[in-house]
């Protein structure tokens, strides 16, 4: 029986992190991971891979639409799925490899197998036992389905499915109008599917700001993405190579049927904790069968903390690290902070969405007063250059301060460009800070920096 100062479960951002950042903090450090290669859901079947072939298939967009007009002409490349899947493949051992080199280096021990936790201050891998002075809890997710809708990984898909089917399917049926389900729903569209988005709600990408989400699914359709809006789905019916999607309009619950190839689920994720011990443990959970936390992430077992997919907020890959980070502060006597305020999130479609902080929606129903600064791609030189002046920046400030109160964006660089923002919140910035300093031309941040200027007397080139 090994003795550690601090044990994590799970390997994905928010427990990786934590253990590096533990052992960098001069705590013995051990990580239970079940799973061939470190890294998680994020690394393994989720953010990298995604990207991968998003990239990938942006590409091919590129080459079969700009290519001729930029004067490089031949004929359009053909998709050799094996290839871009083998592409994808490698993209992810880099990552998983890289992961265990930091563990290597920081001298964490892996513990390999699935973790549960008999009593507080022990954790069981297999037949071992190993003794700990603080337990970190970040198993992360999974993902949700629908009642009616039966997951094969074959037919009916989640995102793991989706990311390794054995063809590009003719016909693509997505649950779900939320980021996984667009950007997989993209790539397919992009590799020649023919994609159909069925959405319970009468809006995408639920939370965003209502600007963005018009004009974004308007890209998206003119992109070649099919929507069907207020949509319930009832069940799928699926064959070994088929499936039919039936669902129910909410406008006037007509019923209808849609075929499909493939139907990828996209219905969001939950909080996965199976096989822990959390009931015997008696920690408590919330409502949504979240690990309850209090400010310090400490859980209601003395000495046992969760952190990331597994307690409550955005379920993304950065704010699990942030928590990570902090948590291992914490357990070093130290003082762990998250700004759960400005935790930016970011749709990698082509454009890239990004937004981060307040919405108008959100100020209009706290009642606060506020001004909008906007500035549209198509005045910046470097977006029309590269055919990407379609999108804008919004900056949303405090109408008697100037403090930025949150920021959207959808255009080129997205994912990107919002960070400047981030940062400008982080230190209480206004628009007129942003506004007056310098930004390289010709680049994309200029627009961001327009979206400021318009928050005072005007922007330069609109």
């Amino acid at each position: 029986m090994s003795t550690y100062d601090v044990i994590i479960i799970g390997s994905g951002p928010g427990g990786y992190v934590a253990a590096i950042r533990c052992a960098q903090l001069g705590l013995k450090t051990a990580c239970v991971e079940g799973r061939d290669t470190l890294g998680g859901t994020c690394l393994n079947v989720g953010c990298i891979p995604s990207k991968a072939l998003l990239h990938a298939s942006h590409m091919l967009h590129e080459a079969e639409h700009n290519f001729t007009e930029m004067g490089l002409k031949g004929k359009s490349p053909s998709v050799d799925w094996k290839q871009m899947l083998s592409y994808k493949q490698s993209t992810i051992d880099t990552n998983t490899k890289g992961i265990e080199f930091l563990f290597k280096k920081n001298k964490i021990d892996w513990l390999k197998g699935w973790g549960s936790i008999p009593e507080a201050g022990k954790v069981k891998v297999g037949d071992e036992v190993h003794e700990a002075k603080n337990i970190i809890i970040a198993t992360g997710s999974e993902a949700a389905s629908l009642p009616g809708v039966e997951v094969d990984e074959k037919v009916v898909v989640t995102s793991t499915g989706a990311l390794e089917l054995g063809k590009v399917p003719k016909k693509m049926v997505v649950i779900g109008a939320g980021v996984i389900g667009l950007e997989l729903g993209s790539v397919y569209a992009r590799l020649g599917s023919d994609v159909t988005v069925v959405e319970f709600l009468d809006a995408i990408t639920p939370g965003m700001d209502p600007e963005v989400q018009k004009t974004f699914q308007r890209m998206l359709k003119k992109q070649g993405l099919d929507f069907i809006m207020g949509a319930a789905v009832q069940k799928t019916e699926a064959t070994k190579t088929k499936a039919k999607v039936h669902y129910k309009l909410r406008k006037d619950d007509s019923e209808h049927v849609i075929d499909a190839d493939v139907v990828l689920v996209a219905t969001g994720r939950k909080p996965y904790h199976d096989g822990v011990g959390l009931d015997a443990l008696g920690i408590a959970l919330t409502k949504r069968g979240q690990i309850a936390v209090d400010d310090h992430w400490a859980t209601s077992v003395k000495g046992i903390y969760a952190i990331g997919d597994v307690i409550e907020g955005p379920m993304l890959a950065h704010k699990a690290e942030d928590e990570g980070m902090a948590v291992a502060e914490v357990i070093a006597g130290k003082h762990g902070h998250v700004n759960y305020g400005v935790i930016p999130g970011v749709i990698y479609t082509h454009p890239e969405v990004a937004s981060v902080g307040e919405t108008e929606a959100t100020l209009k129903e706290a009642g606060r007063a506020y001004k909008v600064g906007k500035f549209s791609f198509m005045g910046n030189a470097r977006a029309k250059a590269v055919f990407a002046g379609d999108g804008f920046v919004k900056i949303i400030v405090d109408k008697e301060t100037d403090r930025i109160l949150g920021a959207h964006i959808i255009g080129p660089g997205a994912g990107d460009l919002i960070h400047e923002v981030c940062v400008a919140m982080e230190f209480g910035a206004s628009a007129q800070d942003l506004a007056m300093t310098c930004h390289a031309h010709p680049t994309y941040s200029e627009a961001v920096r327009e979206a400021a200027l318009a928050c005072g007397d005007g922007p330069i080139h609109m």
